[in-house]
């Protein structure tokens, strides 16, 4: 096999240059529209920063204040509170006033699917 062929299998390129339409067409039609595509890739960018998805893997258990996940993950309460306020901008926890407490906890059970299905994979 000549370099030229040997590179292009090592680095998954084709041997023969050749369009498929009909694939091609397919996923243009399955496509998601830019802006739902660049919100889910955030969600993605949160979740992979280890503090926020050590917060939002606790939270899968139920509520918890920011006291408990700052116990929990040995960080500061101020720490915590900046991961949670990221988390909360898309959505993906939710909190609930009792008194002078705040309890957080996974807006809604797609949040625990996404991380359930992930961890899932990783341990296959």
């Amino acid at each position: 096999m000549s370099p030229t062929k040997a590179n292009l299998v090592e680095e998954g390129g084709c041997q023969v240059r050749m369009v498929h339409l009909d694939r091609v067409t397919r996923a243009r039609k399955e496509a998601i529209p830019e802006r739902e595509l660049d919100r889910l890739a955030l969600v993605y960018k949160l979740l992979g920063e280890p503090s926020r998805l050590k917060i939002a893997m606790a939270l899968r258990g139920g509520e918890m204040c920011v006291c408990d996940l700052a116990a929990l993950l040995g960080i500061s309460e101020s720490a915590v509170s900046h991961q949670i306020r990221r988390l909360k901008d898309l959505a993906l926890v939710k909190s609930r006033r009792e008194g002078q407490i705040l309890y957080y906890s996974l807006d809604d059970h797609q949040v625990d699917e996404l991380i359930r299905v992930g961890l899932d994979h990783v341990r296959e």
